[in-house]
């Protein structure tokens, strides 16, 4: 059984587990290791997440496979980005799902959660940074209809950065 539901202040160490290792996973031979450590360890911390869990415009949402805890979304209400012509658009800023629960669907599940969320707080669409060498990702969102509207440097330290497209999906 599949389950959603918004994350709480309760939950800022599954958060951060969970952010790290799928970070880890996701993006942990794009740098060098110590690279990644750096950036884990500046964003994935209660000190980085409490205030966002206390945000009414940041929504972590988290999924569950049989009460195991599978993955989390954050998005970020009235994002605004120069490459979108909107004010009224959310930033999904994670979506991050264990390895293990790869190929159940639950990230479109997550997704499709998402785009609700902010459907009902009258956002016009959602945008997004990836990778561009995740290709698995690139593909996931080009499903969910997503359009590369753009570039831009995603910064893992101060000395190294990845390449990401900028998508963006209209409602």
């Amino acid at each position: 059984m599949v389950k959603i539901e918004e994350a709480a202040i309760q939950d800022c160490q599954k958060l951060i587990a969970l952010g790290k290792s799928t970070f880890s996973t996701s993006h942990g031979h794009s740098a060098a290791p110590q690279n990644i450590q750096e950036y884990m360890d500046a964003n994935f911390t209660v000190t980085k997440l409490l205030p966002e869990l206390l945000d009414k415009n940041c929504i972590y949402s988290l999924i569950y496979m049989d009460d195991s805890l599978a993955g989390y979304s954050k998005i970020t209400l009235n994002a605004t980005h120069l490459q979108i012509n909107s004010s009224q658009a959310t930033k999904l800023d994670r979506l991050y799902l264990d390895q293990n629960f790869y190929g159940k669907d639950l990230g479109k599940k997550l997704m499709h959660h998402n785009f609700r969320l902010s459907q009902e707080k009258q956002q016009l669409g959602m945008w997004l940074y990836v990778w561009k060498e995740n290709k698995r990702a690139v593909n996931f969102y080009q499903k969910m209809d997503f359009k590369i509207v753009g570039e831009d440097d995603f910064r893992i330290t101060d000395t190294h950065s990845n390449p990401n497209f900028i998508m963006y999906r209209e409602y």
